[in-house]
């Protein structure tokens, strides 16, 4: 059996962990779960949402908005842990970022 089509990994409360199948505790394992809110009128497409999200949640919008920028839009809001990273480094405040309650983090690698 190959190993790495069954190798996981964990992460919680500053504790990591490397298993090579799914742990028993799985359930005890928790993260936060995130939501992301772009104010697209707000945005002056610097790109430093996209650029800096440690999870690469947003990516560059096809659309425009009335001052002809290109906004960020969410394409993995399932993977946002709600950090507040893009909230805190959007100089327009067009971000908003919140935490949602908790999911179980057993994420294959």
């Amino acid at each position: 059996m190959n190993k790495e089509a069954v190798k996981f990994s964990v992460e919680t409360d500053g504790e990591k962990g490397s298993f090579w199948r799914i742990p028993l505790d799985v359930e005890a394992w928790k993260r936060s779960q995130g939501k992301v809110v772009v104010i697209t009128e707000r945005c002056k497409g610097c790109k430093f949402c996209i650029q800096f999200c440690p999870l690469n949640v947003l990516k560059e919008s096809t659309a425009i908005n009335s001052k002809g920028y290109h906004y960020p839009e969410v394409v993995l809001p399932e993977e946002c842990t709600g950090c507040g990273l893009c909230e805190h480094i959007c100089p327009e405040f067009a971000i908003i970022s919140k935490k949602e309650g908790e999911v179980p983090v057993c994420v294959k690698f």
